[in-house]
C-alpha cells in the first residue's frame, strides 16, 4: 500500500533507460516516456524525507503544483477564446458576423464569465502559497474549475469555427486536445472533488503552515542533481 512508498532522488546514469517517446493526443511538444531501471543502484543518503512517507511527500507537492497547472489550463482557454471572438467577427452569415447571432454570442459570454472565474481562483491560490499558508482547498478548486473551464472553451471554440474548427489548418483544435490533459494530471477533476469535499466538510484553518520540504531534503536533491549527468533528450 502507501504506507511502502519511499521516495529517492536517482542519478542518471547507463543504468536508468528512457524508452520510447509516446505517441500522445496533446502536449505533443511536451515529450513523454516511460522510465527503467536496471540493476540500478541509489545511495542510502539519496532517501528523500522518512523511509515510507514517499506518498505523503508526494501528495505534499500538490499544493504547490496544482497553481500551476490552472495557469496553464487558464492560458489554453484563453487563446482558443480569444481565437473563437476574432473568428466570430470575422465570419459572415446570412448578412452578419456570426458574433451578431445570439447562439453565438452567448457561447462566447460563457467562454469570458468561466475564464476570468479560473483566473481569479489561480491568483488566489497563488497569493496563499506566495504567503506561506495552506492553499489546499483553493487550489482543488482552482484546479477543477481552470481544467473543466479550458476543456469545456475549447470545445466551445471548436464549435465557433464549424466544420473548420475540425481541421488542423486552424488553431482551435490543437488547443481542444492540450486542454483534456488538464482534467488528468495533478489529480483528475473527479479527485479535486473529493478533496473539495473533504476539505468543507472537515475544515483546516487556512493560516496553518503549508507543508514544506525539509532542509535535509533539499540538499540531497541538490546534491544529487550536482553528480548526475544531464537528463537525456527524448527524441
Amino acid at each position: 500500500g502507501h504506507r511502502g512508498i519511499s521516495a529517492f532522488v536517482v542519478p542518471k546514469d547507463d543504468t536508468v533507460i528512457v524508452d520510447k517517446k509516446e505517441d500522445k493526443l496533446g502536449q505533443r511538444a511536451s515529450n513523454t516516456a516511460a522510465i527503467s531501471f536496471n540493476e540500478t543502484v541509489v545511495p542510502a543518503k539519496n532517501l528523500l524525507g522518512e523511509e515510507n512517507h514517499g506518498f505523503k511527500l508526494a501528495m505534499q507537492t500538490l499544493d504547490r503544483t496544482r497553481p500551476g497547472v490552472c495557469g496553464l489550463a487558464v492560458g489554453i482557454a484563453r487563446a482558443a477564446f480569444e481565437f473563437a471572438s476574432e473568428y466570430s467577427k470575422e465570419r459572415v452569415q446570412f448578412g452578419v458576423p456570426i458574433a451578431m447571432h445570439q447562439a453565438v454570442a452567448f457561447m462566447i459570454a460563457d467562454m469570458a464569465t468561466k475564464i476570468e472565474a479560473s483566473r481569479l481562483l489561480t491568483w488566489e491560490s497563488a497569493v496563499l502559497l506566495d504567503q506561506g499558508k495552506r492553499n489546499t482547498l483553493v487550489a482543488s478548486h482552482a484546479k477543477r474549475f481552470a481544467a473543466d473551464t479550458a476543456m469545456e472553451v475549447t470545445v466551445d471554440a471548436v464549435q465557433v469555427y464549424g466544420g473548420y474548427g475540425f481541421i488542423k489548418e486552424y488553431p482551435v483544435e490543437k488547443l481542444m486536445r492540450d486542454a483534456k490533459i488538464m482534467q488528468l494530471y495533478e489529480g483528475t477533476s473527479q479527485i479535486q472533488r473529493l478533496v473539495i469535499a473533504r476539505e468543507v466538510l472537515m475544515p483546516r484553518d487556512i493560516d496553518d503552515p503549508a507543508p514544506e520540504t525539509s532542509k535535509q531534503d533539499t540538499e540531497v536533491a541538490a546534491e544529487a542533481s550536482e553528480q548526475a549527468p544531464a537528463a537525456a533528450e527524448v527524441a
